[in-house]
C-alpha cells in the first residue's frame, strides 16, 4: 500500500467489489484485500476440464445483475463487460420431448404455456411491468420503508406464500413446473412459507431484463468491476488473507465481505459476547454439488426449444421438484434431483474451441454432503437429452467441501450465503434496521449473509458502504 488507507474491504466477491467502488467514488483511499490468488469470489472462471474450455467456477447466469440498481449505474461497458442475452431466458423440459419455455416476452411465454398462459400473465404481469420500481425495494433491507409501498405490499401478498400453493394457482402442468423450478433456487423445501418469492423474482426478472451471461465467462464481470475500482484510485491485494481484525486497525472504515462465522473468528474478543454468539448461531443451508463438462458438440435435447435457452431446469413436474427439494432438507439426496443446467457456448462460442461446447450444472445436497452425485446428475441430463454422455470429452466435479475451499464464504457448500427462510431473511445476520453495522466502530458486514441475500447484485455491499459513509 502506498499510504495508510482510509478504507479496507476484505473479500472480492460482487458485494465486496460494490462496497469498494462506493467508498472509492466518495474519495476514500480504498484497498481491496482478497485471500485467494484470483479475485472475484463467485465471479470467477477457469479451465476446469481441458485447455481452451472456459468454465464458470460458481455463478454463471446473472438475472439480478441487470436488475441491480447499483450495477446498472456503473460504466462497466467501458471496462469490456459484454452481456449476452440468450434467445430465451429459461427452458424446463418435460418427458415426451416437450418443454415449458420462459421467454422474455410475457405474451410469447403465455402462448407457449397453452392452458397455463393466462394465469401466468395474471401472476407476473403487473410485477414485470413495474420491475424498475419493484427491484429497488426487493433488493433492499427487509426492515426499511418501501419507496413503492402499494406495489411492495401486493408483491408480499404473493411472495410470502409457499411455492407449492402459488404454483398450484397456475393452470396446467407446464406453467406449474416452470414456476417450481424458479422457486427451487431458494434451496428450501417448496412447502416453506416465502419460497414463492424466489419463483416470482426470477420469473419477473426474466421478463423484465432477461437472464444474461457474460461474454468470455463470469470472470470478465469481476474484471470490469476491478477495472472501474482501479480507475477510481483503488488498490488491490490478492493472496492477502486477514486473520485478525487488529491488522486493519488503522483504517477508518473496514468492510467485511465475509460470512458471520468468519467474522466471529477474526474479530474475536473485540465483539461483544452477545453479538459474537449471534454470528456463531447463524444458520447455513443446503449446498451445491457441481459438474462442468467439455463437450464435442451441443447437448442433444429431446425438446428442440431447450437449445434456445442458456439455462435449463431439469426436474420434470412440479411434484418432482417438490420431492427433490424436500429430500435435502431431510439430509438426503433424491434419486432424481432438481438440476440447474447451463449451456453458455450456444450463445458465447468464445468459451470453447471451434465446434466444441461447455456445460455447467449443479444439484442441491445437504450442507457438507460427501456423496458423489455425478451419476445422478448425468442420468437426469440423459433423461431429457438422450446421448448426452456420448458428447462428454472431460468432466470436473466440485464437492461442497471444494466449493468452500475455493471460497471461504461458502460454508459447507452453501452458495446462498446462509439459509434464506423467512426467519433468517429478517435476521441476516441479526435483526436490525442497519444489519450491516457491527458493534465495533467503523466495521461493517457486506457479504451475501446481509440483506438482500444471495445472488450477483452487489446490493449488500452498496447498502453497507452507504451506511458507512453516513456514519463518517
Amino acid at each position: 500500500m502506498s499510504t495508510t488507507p482510509d478504507a479496507v474491504v476484505v473479500g472480492s466477491g460482487p458485494n465486496g467489489l460494490a462496497a469498494a467502488i462506493v467508498l472509492a467514488r466518495a474519495g476514500l483511499h480504498t484497498v481491496l484485500r482478497e485471500g485467494q490468488p484470483t479475485l472475484g469470489g463467485g465471479l470467477r472462471s477457469a479451465e476446469l476440464t481441458l485447455p481452451g474450455f472456459v468454465h464458470d467456477v460458481c455463478s454463471a447466469v446473472h438475472p439480478l445483475a441487470l436488475s441491480s440498481p447499483f450495477f446498472r449505474s456503473l460504466p462497466l461497458a467501458q471496462f469490456e463487460l459484454d452481456w449476452v442475452q440468450p434467445t430465451s431466458p429459461l427452458a424446463h423440459p418435460l418427458d415426451g420431448g416437450t418443454a415449458a419455455v420462459l421467454e422474455q416476452s410475457l405474451d410469447e411465454t403465455a402462448r407457449g404455456l397453452g392452458e397455463g398462459g393466462r394465469s401466468w400473465v395474471r401472476l407476473h404481469g403487473a410485477f414485470a411491468r413495474a420491475w424498475d420500481e419493484l427491484s429497488v425495494d426487493v433488493l433492499a433491507s427487509p426492515l426499511h420503508i418501501p419507496r413503492h409501498p402499494l406495489l411492495m405490499a401486493w408483491f408480499g401478498v404473493h411472495a410470502l406464500l409457499p411455492a407449492t400453493l402459488a404454483a398450484r394457482r397456475l393452470d396446467g402442468m407446464a406453467a406449474r413446473a416452470l414456476f417450481a423450478g424458479n422457486a427451487a433456487h431458494s434451496f428450501l423445501p417448496l412447502e416453506a412459507p416465502g419460497t414463492a418469492a424466489f419463483g416470482l423474482l426470477l420469473s419477473v426478472a426474466a421478463h423484465a431484463v432477461g437472464w444474461p451471461i457474460v461474454r468470455g465467462g463470469s470472470q470478465r464481470f469481476a474484471d470490469a468491476l476491478l477495472g472501474y475500482f482501479r480507475s477510481l484510485g483503488g488498490e488491490v491485494q490478492a493472496n492477502a488473507p486477514v486473520t485478525n481484525l487488529d491488522e486493519l486497525a488503522s483504517a477508518r472504515v473496514v468492510m467485511l465481505d465475509l460470512g458471520p462465522h468468519q467474522v466471529a473468528r477474526i474479530a474475536g474478543a473485540r465483539l461483544p459476547a452477545r453479538y459474537r454468539q449471534a454470528l456463531e448461531r447463524y444458520r447455513y443451508g443446503a449446498a451445491a454439488f457441481k459438474l462442468d463438462w467439455a463437450l464435442d458438440g451441443p447437448v442433444p435435447w429431446a425438446a428442440p426449444a431447450c437449445a434456445r435457452a442458456a439455462t435449463v431446469h431439469l426436474a420434470g413436474t412440479l411434484e418432482e421438484v417438490v420431492a427433490s427439494e424436500a429430500a435435502h432438507a431431510r439430509g438426503e439426496v433424491h434419486e432424481r434431483p432438481f438440476v440447474l443446467f447451463v449451456q453458455p457456448t450456444l450463445f458465447d462460442p468464445t468459451r470453447a474451441p471451434v465446434g466444441r461446447h461447455t456445460a455447467w450444472a449443479y444439484c442441491h445436497v445437504p450442507n457438507g454432503c460427501r456423496l458423489d452425485l455425478t451419476e445422478r446428475i448425468e442420468r437426469q441430463v440423459e433423461r431429457f437429452a438422450p446421448g448426452f454422455r456420448d458428447r462428454i470429452l472431460a468432466r470436473s466435479a466440485i464437492t461442497p467441501a471444494q466449493l468452500e475451499e475455493r471460497n471461504a464464504n461458502l460454508i459447507g457448500g452453501d452458495i446462498n450465503g446462509g439459509m434464506m427462510d423467512l426467519r433468517q431473511i429478517l435476521r441476516r445476520p441479526v435483526l436490525s434496521p442497519a444489519p450491516y453495522r457491527t458493534p465495533v466502530r467503523g466495521v461493517y458486514l457486506c457479504s451475501a449473509s446481509t440483506p438482500p441475500g444471495g445472488g450477483v447484485h452487489g446490493m449488500g455491499g452498496y447498502h453497507a458502504a452507504q451506511l458507512a459513509l453516513r456514519d463518517l
